[in-house]
């Protein structure tokens, strides 16, 4: 095998690892932002969403700043603490994620 060869198979292998990397970094930013938004919505400050959704002010902080990759369970906290249903869309080419406030109407 010639180096031009093994040079191109290390350069393919570092190409799907930085690819998935920004897809990882663009799912935690999607769900930054949109927990950013929801939480600003209702006014809430990060220690009130915390208390709501039964965690801690730094768990949340960590959240809306991209450095934590929440559980399910972690979601379904935030979700009920933003009195929202979450949507999520993951593919290979698209990050999205939104709270849908809970209708008023029951």
């Amino acid at each position: 095998m010639t180096h031009s060869r093994w040079r191109a198979g290390v350069g393919a292998a570092e190409a799907e690892e930085v690819a998935g990397l920004r897809h990882e970094i663009r799912l935690a930013m999607a769900l930054a932002e949109a927990v950013y938004l929801r939480r600003t919505e209702l006014g809430l400050t990060q220690t009130e969403l915390a208390a709501r959704a039964g965690l801690t002010q730094a768990k949340i902080s960590r959240i809306e700043g991209s450095d934590a990759v929440p559980t399910l369970a972690l979601l379904a906290k935030l979700a009920q603490g933003l009195d929202a249903e979450l949507n999520l869309v993951i593919a290979v080419d698209d990050a999205r994620v939104s709270f849908a406030p809970h209708s008023s109407a029951a």
